[in-house]
């Protein structure tokens, strides 16, 4: 299992490779998808609670 930093470093340098070779739309698309992944993975693990946040 990778840790924080590693992650962080990974995200940064595809990040950094769409941004040089896609130009900035796939740079935001990459920013765009890696957010979402980040979310549902975090969903999955149990570390992000979704159900309260609809209701008031």
């Amino acid at each position: 299992m990778m840790n924080a930093a590693t992650m962080g470093l990974a995200a940064g340098m595809a990040l950094g490779f769409a941004g040089y070779f896609g130009g900035f739309w796939a740079f935001l698309l990459v920013l765009v998808l890696g957010t979402a992944g980040l979310i549902v993975g975090l969903v999955v693990q149990g570390d992000l609670d979704l159900r309260g946040r609809g209701q008031r």
